[in-house]
């Protein structure tokens, strides 16, 4: 049997994405207790006892507008797309004339559907489930995605319509093999920027779908969604995040919950796309998040935004230029690319870009053209003196690790070797093994003496 899909519908604040967040096993949705948190459909391999299914959690029934009629589409996509839906409404509050409507319309997709009940941990929610009844959708089911009640008489009603035997490993091995099949054959790429750069415009056309809310104000997407895609053949994990603002412009609860779990997704990723806006390029808030990305040691690419636009595309272009060599020393030769999502412009160079900077952040260099390099650089330039009047010895180099590339030099006096002629090793590392645009990390380890005697 195939993998069975369950989508969570049901009005805003009902707690859907708490619900989700538990069957999957981790905080992958924001949560807040402001109604319409969720604006895009989310999807995760989620387990309940022995099941294991594909949950999506989506948007909730807002009143009609721009941004609800396009939240409303994604839903009722993840609706259409299906096997079985489980329809929430609030214990607490009862039955509202958005339940109602939501609960007409589902009765004519003619699907299997599980009611819900939530936040039915408290005695004074039995008028609300028993009110339930008037939506004609079958018998409400009393739970509390908060506290974990009821999951055993959901698990029961699922049990109805999922294959038990499609899962047969342990939820600590499922998550193993998934780790490992993220790190072996799926490209991880988070698009990150300040608000209203074109991030969510940028993923639909790439992905050549309406996938996620796009609007002309900024702070429409808050929940870094990831979207499993395939370009010519490989593998991708693509994340649209929410906008980064200064931090001391961050006043409001949730958009702070929304900036962690961008940074959270950004250091996750494997490559990160830092999305400007042509008209502000690399404003100081930008600077700050291709510093974090590179402490972070992902690979970095910067996209120029709406280039379409730009008149003098000399001037901006030198501009660009200048501030990536004054402002990101610590990596020489980051790729920067102009970009026009609406138009479609640039968009198969960017992914071109992408598998070559992945490609030189997975490179491994074999030990033996390593210690010829290194040799010839202490040849060319000569270690410093230590105290005792000899120069610092360099035995022997190798690369420990990749992503990023990660190299030791073990030597028997490596405390005084001054971050001069470290920059002048990692550079030549750069330089000699086609490592542009890419963190290296680099230490200096003492090597033990065989001859001194151990205690």
């Amino acid at each position: 049997m195939n993998e069975k899909i369950v989508a969570i519908i049901g009005r805003t604040n009902v707690g859907k994405s708490t619900l989700f967040n538990r069957l999957i096993g981790r905080k992958k949705a924001i949560v807040h207790d402001r109604p319409g948190v969720t604006r895009d459909r989310r999807e995760g391999n989620a387990t309940l006892f022995d099941l294991a299914f594909r949950l999506i959690d989506t948007a909730g029934l807002e009143e009609s507008g721009p941004l609800s009629d396009a939240m409303w589409k994604q839903t009722e996509k993840a609706i259409n797309d299906a096997d079985l839906l489980l329809y929430m409404i609030d214990a607490r509050i009862g039955i509202t004339p958005q339940d109602l409507k939501l609960a007409d319309f589902l009765r004519k997709k003619n699907k299997p559907l599980i009611l819900l009940a939530n936040k039915s941990e408290g005695n004074d929610q039995i008028y609300g489930v028993s009110e339930a009844y008037q939506l004609a959708i079958g018998d409400p089911l009393p739970i509390s995605a908060e506290h974990a009640l009821g999951m055993d008489a959901l698990y029961n009603e699922l049990k109805k319509y999922i294959d038990p035997s499609l899962k047969k490993k342990s939820r600590r091995q499922e998550a193993k093999e998934a780790q490992n099949t993220e790190l072996e054959d799926v490209i991880q790429i988070a698009i990150v920027g300040r608000p209203n750069v074109g991030k969510s415009t940028l993923v639909n056309h790439l992905l050549k779908d309406e996938r996620v809310l796009t609007g002309p104000e900024a702070g429409v997407t808050r929940d870094a969604i990831a979207i499993d895609w395939k370009y010519k053949g490989r593998n991708l994990r693509l994340v649209d995040t929410a906008g980064l603002r200064k931090r001391a412009k961050i006043e409001d609860d949730l958009e702070k919950l929304a900036a962690a779990d961008t940074k959270r997704s950004a250091f996750l990723a494997q490559v990160v796309v830092l999305v400007l806006d042509a008209d502000a390029v690399l404003e100081k808030q930008d600077l700050t998040i291709a510093s974090q990305v590179i402490q972070e040691g992902r690979a970095l690419i910067i996209a120029v935004n709406k280039w379409d636009i730009v008149k003098n595309k000399t001037d901006s272009l030198e501009k660009l230029r200048d501030k990536l060599q004054t402002s990101l020393r610590q990596v020489r030769g980051i790729p920067f690319l102009t970009i026009s999502a609406t138009k479609e412009k640039g968009l198969d160079a960017l992914m071109k870009a992408i598998f070559n900077i992945y490609d030189k952040w997975n490179k491994r260099i074999p030990t033996a053209p390593l210690n010829r390099w290194l040799q010839e650089a202490i040849e060319r330039h000569p270690t410093p003196m230590a105290q005792n009047g000899r120069r610092i010895p360099m035995k022997y180099i190798t690369q420990h690790k990749t992503r990023p590339p990660s190299f030791v030099i073990f030597s028997s006096n490596p405390d005084k070797l001054p971050e001069s002629y470290y920059r002048y090793l990692v550079n030549g590392i750069r330089d000699n093994f086609d490592l542009d645009g890419v963190p290296i990390r680099l230490n200096v380890k003492k090597q033990n003496n065989p001859y001194v005697e151990k205690n």
